[in-house]
């Protein structure tokens, strides 16, 4: 009897093992597979060139910190999603969604970004994973509230993209799942040859939007995340 206990034991500490090395080899699969957060584009040498002639001659086809001034669209190119934590049996694994179904518009007065509106379809948010994704469309409730937006709320200063990158904070507002939040997003944004660049982080607490975290015992969602933007400007 003894020995059969014992022999048992082994066996469970055996399958404990299998079942949390194979959690860590796909945590560590899946770690690696998560694309990077978005980051502005490194600026090419023509693009610097072309940015330099246009201000020595005037010309304002090309867009620089000289004639920022104006209303700008969201283009294609641009990208939103989020980015969020699972918890696999004591294994972090980093979820990311994204979509390029990206619109709207924003308004420069001088080198201050005055105004910005920004939609996001939640429908075409995707990750690697389809029932995970039918399960985000659920939990979001896309079929009564299918876009995300953000609404700018305080003018900021851009000033500082003359000098390469402006790095600033923003206060607006975040409608997620029908139900809206005073947030702050961190901001980077510099020229480029065809208009401007301009990359987004906001801390999100998922609860505080009447989002559930799915939590199926094995595998949980954390509850707090961030929510990524790159976008492209053009005139």
């Amino acid at each position: 009897m003894r020995k059969k206990l014992i022999v048992i034991g082994i066996a469970l500490v055996v399958l404990i093992a299998g079942v949390w090395g194979g959690s860590a080899i796909y945590a560590s699969l899946e770690n690696d597979r998560a694309p990077e957060q978005l980051a502005l584009s490194t600026p090419t040498a023509a693009a610097s060139s072309t940015a330099t002639e246009s201000t020595t001659s005037g010309d304002t086809s090309t867009q620089t910190p000289a004639n920022l001034a104006g209303d700008w669209k969201i283009s294609s190119g641009s990208q939103a999603g989020y980015r969020v934590k699972e918890v696999l049996n004591g294994q972090d694994v980093t979820v990311v969604g994204r979509t390029n179904d990206v619109e709207g518009q924003v308004t420069i007065d001088g080198t201050s970004l005055s105004a910005a509106q920004v939609t996001v379809s939640m429908t075409s948010v995707a990750t690697d994973n389809n029932s995970r994704d039918s399960q985000f469309l659920g939990i979001l409730k896309t079929s009564e509230f299918p876009t995300s937006t953000f609404t700018l709320t305080q003018a900021v200063d851009m000033a500082a993209i003359k000098d390469g990158v402006a790095s600033v904070s923003a206060v607006g507002e975040l409608t997620v799942a029908g139900v809206t939040k005073s947030v702050t997003v961190s901001l980077n944004a510099q020229t480029t040859a065809s208009g401007v660049e301009v990359q987004g982080s906001i801390p999100i607490t998922f609860s505080d939007f009447g989002i559930a975290a799915p939590n199926l015992g094995f595998v949980k969602v954390e509850d707090s995340g961030s929510v990524e933007m790159l976008l492209q400007l053009n005139k």
